[in-house]
């Protein structure tokens, strides 16, 4: 069996460098958080521009606060509109495994890129890779950390259901690594689906950020409050205004002396009431980047742009092996 992951927060990110960012039509199906380019007047190499500005800012902000980050350069071809946004295709775990997840829009699955994961395992350890992308074939789809947050310590995988986020797929990823899974249904303000529940729900050390009025279902409200009751975490509610502002995209993280930080975007932070952030002070420090460009076009934010990496530390060089 699958030694179960003691720790929920790591110091080292996986960080996409991106080189064709932009709006993506096929995604904006099911992502209302995107912004069409016509109906703010920029173009594509502006946008381009300043999503590279918003990602090296992002990045000497982590650096500069002895976070540890992998930057990857973006692929030449083919042209990846979203590659900023790798958690969506890849997670590292610290039992020296990696998955990688199948994606609904076809032009996303060109993103994934097992030399990264060759790569990282020049100096860590990867014991298996479990390639999940086949059920691709059959229409189903679990897109990583964006369909699931995951409470490492305490085996949980949390998902709201969408056309991005399958149960059965789900299932599968319960059992490579011994979780137990909590479903639920989430909607907008417009009632449409919440494409990813990272993007209204982040989970802490000894807290979670969540959008309790996007779970219209009440006995589903009451699982998710029971386990974070279980599990003792403090639940920092949000409204939808705040989810919208993409105040439920946030990661903790550590740094290089062992203090966390919770990572936002401007825009969240910016949204919080003062009591929403002394409640997030209480547990860990607050670091908030500019990443408009991004957000705007990508529907996606800080989060999305993390892949973390729990992998191990090699004490000694060997091959992985892919399964």
């Amino acid at each position: 069996m699958i030694q179960p992951n003691k720790v929920q927060i790591t110091g080292h990110l996986m960080m996409i460098r991106p080189r064709y960012f932009g709006y993506n039509a096929e995604t904006a199906k099911s992502n209302a958080f995107q912004t069409e380019p016509e109906k703010t007047g920029e173009s594509s190499d502006t946008i381009r521009e300043k999503a590279l500005v918003e990602f090296d800012g992002f990045v000497n902000l982590l650096e500069n606060n002895g976070i540890k980050v992998t930057v990857i350069e973006d692929k030449n071809d083919p042209i990846t509109p979203d590659a900023v946004f790798p958690n969506n295709w890849v997670s590292f775990h610290q039992n020296g495994t990696a998955i990688t997840y199948p994606m609904q829009s076809e032009s996303r699955r060109f993103e994934r890129n097992e030399s990264i994961i060759d790569q990282l395992a020049e100096e860590l350890e990867v014991h298996a890779v479990f390639n999940l992308d086949t059920y691709e074939d059959k229409g189903l789809f679990l897109e990583g950390t964006g369909s699931m947050i995951l409470d490492r310590v305490n085996k949980i995988v949390y998902a709201c259901l969408s056309p991005r986020t399958d149960l059965e797929v789900l299932e599968v990823f319960c059992k490579l690594l011994n979780y137990r899974k909590v479903v639920f249904h989430a909607v907008d303000g417009g009632r449409q689906p919440i494409y990813h529940t990272n993007v209204m729900m982040a989970m802490g050390e000894t807290f979670v950020v969540i959008c309790m009025d996007s779970v219209l279902d009440a006995k589903e409200r009451d699982t998710l409050k029971k386990y974070f009751f279980e599990t003792k975490k403090e639940v920092i509610n949000i409204t939808l205004d705040q989810m919208n502002a993409f105040a439920g995209n946030m990661l903790q993280v550590k740094n290089n002396r062992n203090a966390s930080f919770v990572i936002m975007s401007s825009q969240a932070h910016a949204s919080l009431r003062p009591d929403q952030i002394r409640h997030l002070e209480r547990h860990t420090n607050i670091l908030h980047a500019p990443i408009p460009t991004i957000e705007t076009y990508g529907g996606g934010s800080v989060r999305c742009m993390m892949a973390e990496v729990f992998l191990p530390k090699k004490e000694k060089t060997g091959d992985h092996h892919l399964k």
